[in-house]
């Protein structure tokens, strides 16, 4: 006789057990109520709800004015919605929670003013009514499609596009369309609203297949994940039978192993009489199963203690598996208390990741789960830990006040009073928010929940380190890469690293400049040389000008006598004015020089700032002293046109 092997998964998912049994309550209380479409994509089910006096209609329209509506799993549109309470309709809303969250995420990203993509079959019920909570989707089976439909238009892929997934679909679908996505489009966001559980069921079937001489897969030929199951198993067994009843199971072959698995809308009784014909072990499978079931019903309580596996990852949230009847979701303010952390950062899918209960809701069939709440009792251990050995910690900060901040660590509140944040006294606190800190714990007191920490003593301690090293190893000539801490008249102050070093102004630029501002700013990196530095009065005198490149010399390849220059003017004289020809190099402007008449002041033509165009009339090469010349260029026209009517024998 052949091993069977029950897939762990198989069977009801939370979102269809829950709509079931909200119609066989609706049925045992005697209210008269309708089916909106089958409620599952199961004949079995459905006929027996059927029995129950549970009506199934297949339009909204055929719904009685002011009766009551169970709406099926797959969920409606907005339209359907508003239509029922437009003409007072009781509606009992079986919506799976994980469908309701994809109708969430279309709405808000269509106000956002971007396109919806779904990935799934078109006309499928579940992915008809998410098309519905917006006004132009659009509904793509896979990465073809998705390809086809960018290159039709040039600037679709620079669309912002939302996609979201069929509950259904498989993963291999998802991500190649993720995968293509990524590639070809410059403002796509995406969400993995594959169902945790129909995700696991799928690995599983995949796994199970391989290992099997026949696959069975049990439910009804209508039903779109039931039938995904059976195309994932054909992968890797070359024996798949897709059967509803056990009567349909035929002979079974002469193999090792026969493996079943069932799809989200197939109940347990089925497979087990699907069990029951497939093997003589009959008490020890049903024992197995009851095992099985018992589990998958498995209650838990607000601060419970739970170990899952990260099946889907969204920007908001990560979903986890707990081998319960409902999924479990870790918000994103839940995962970590770091406020610019991704969740994938954090996690990936198919990690085991350990939370804490924070809330059991049977209403949404759903676990809501913190990772961070749990973390921050592990934090106490080791602040207090901390604490005693002295050491440093990291965390964010998360608020302000007058008197300090509050930092994030581990997950506990750490306040550092205003004179221990190591920011100047006029700066506000705001400075420090949301930024990654290093602080030492000074006080500990757990029973009231306070703490309190100091980051300048660690901004102290690293800073002394960092000038040991600085001092230990400095030499003329050697480069750092600063931070300008300060300006005064005379130059700019400089953080090389734990020391700070002066740049005198004549250093800062070969421009002549009036300020240090003029070149650098406060928090300006800059790259520095040592010119000199005294180690026992600790002084540092830097530059910044580039001696690679000679001024003089840059101006003597650049310009020779008689060339014409755009200078600026740098410096008023009673003499006259100079002028920047290059940087580093500035030239005469004789009093005598600066016009074609007398001249009284240079102020009277010129100013400090002013651009100019000169002529060079002079380079004393051994003084390095330029001589330039705004008169010869306003006499030039005059000359040319007395030398043009000169006569012959003058010229």
């Amino acid at each position: 006789m052949s091993r069977v092997v029950l897939a762990q998964s198989a069977g009801f998912c939370y979102g269809v057990r829950r709509a079931v049994e909200l119609a066989e309550e609706k049925a045992a209380q005697g209210i008269p109520c309708v089916m909106l479409g089958s409620l599952i994509h199961n004949r079995d089910v459905t006929g027996r709800l059927a029995a129950l006096g549970l009506r199934t209609v297949e339009q909204p329209e055929e719904v009685p004015d002011g009766g009551a509506v169970i709406i099926r799993s797959h969920g409606e549109s907005r339209a359907v919605h508003q239509d029922f309470a437009r003409r007072g309709i009781t509606v009992f809303d079986a919506t799976c929670p994980n469908v309701t969250h994809i109708h969430k995420i279309v709405a808000d990203a269509e106000a956002r003013g971007r396109q919806c993509v779904i990935v799934g079959t078109a006309g499928h019920p579940e992915v008809v009514a998410i098309a519905g909570w917006c006004r132009a989707p659009l509904i793509l089976s896979g990465a073809k499609e998705l390809e086809k439909w960018l290159n039709e238009e040039e600037n679709r892929i620079n669309s912002p596009l939302t996609f979201v997934s069929q509950t259904t679909s498989t993963k291999k679908i998802w991500e190649d369309c993720v995968k293509k996505a990524k590639k070809l489009c410059t403002n796509a966001e995406f969400f993995d609203t594959i169902c945790g559980a129909t995700s696991k069921r799928q690995e599983e079937a995949r796994q199970l297949a391989a290992q099997c001489g026949r696959m069975v897969v049990v439910g009804d030929r209508q039903s779109s994940n039931t039938r995904r199951l059976a195309e994932i198993c054909r992968e890797c067994c070359s024996d798949v039978r897709l059967i509803e009843r056990a009567e349909e199971l035929g002979q079974l072959p002469q193999v090792d192993m026969v493996g079943i698995t069932a799809g989200a809308s197939t109940p347990a009784w089925i497979i087990k009489e699907v069990y029951n014909k497939m093997s003589d072990e009959i008490m020890e499978i049903e024992k197995s199963f009851a095992e099985m079931l018992e589990e998958s019903i498995k209650t838990l309580n607000n601060g419970d203690k739970v170990t899952g596996t990260v099946v889907a990852i969204t920007p908001t949230e990560v979903q986890v598996e707990l081998g319960v009847k409902y999924p479990g979701y870790i918000a994103l303010s839940e995962l970590s208390d770091d406020p610019n952390v991704k969740p994938e950062d954090v996690v990936k899918v198919g990690d085991k990741i350990e939370s804490q209960v924070i809330q059991v809701s049977d209403r949404d069939c759903m676990i809501k789960l913190s990772k961070r709440r749990l973390d921050i009792n592990k934090g106490w251990e080791e602040i207090e830990a901390a604490r005693e050995n002295e050491a440093v910690m990291e965390g964010f900060v998360t608020e302000d006040n007058k008197g300090g901040v509050v930092v994030s660590v581990k997950g506990v509140r750490v306040f550092v009073p205003a004179s221990q944040t190591g920011l100047p006294r006029e700066t506000p606190m705001s400075e420090l928010l949301k930024q990654k800190v290093r602080l030492v714990i000074t006080e500990v007191n757990r029973a009231r929940r306070r703490v309190v920490g100091s980051i300048s003593r660690v901004t102290r301690a690293e800073r002394a380190a960092a000038a040991e090293k600085v001092w230990a190893e400095i030499e003329d000539g050697k480069r750092y890469t600063g931070t300008v801490k300060s300006l005064t008249s005379y130059g700019a102050f400089v953080d090389i690293g734990g020391v700070d070093g002066m740049v005198h102004i004549s250093e800062l630029s070969w421009s002549r400049i009036k300020h240090p501002s003029e070149v650098v700013k406060v928090g300006d990196t800059v790259e520095v040389y040592v010119i000199s530095a005294d180690k026992e009065k600790k002084k540092i005198s830097l530059g910044m000008k580039d001696h690679s490149q000679d001024p003089w010399t840059v101006f003597t390849t650049t310009y020779q006598v008689g060339d014409i220059a755009n200078v600026r003017v740098v410096k008023l004289m009673t003499f006259g004015a100079f002028a920047e020809v290059v940087p580093g190099v500035d030239g005469l402007i004789h009093i005598s020089q600066l016009a074609d008449h007398r001249v009284e002041k240079p102020g009277d033509v010129v100013a400090e700032g002013d651009k100019v165009d000169v002529k060079i009339t002079d380079v004393d090469m051994e003084n390095k002293k330029i001589s330039l010349s705004i008169r010869a260029l306003l006499e030039a026209p005059a000359d040319e046109e007395y030398e043009e009517d000169a006569p012959a024998e003058e010229q």
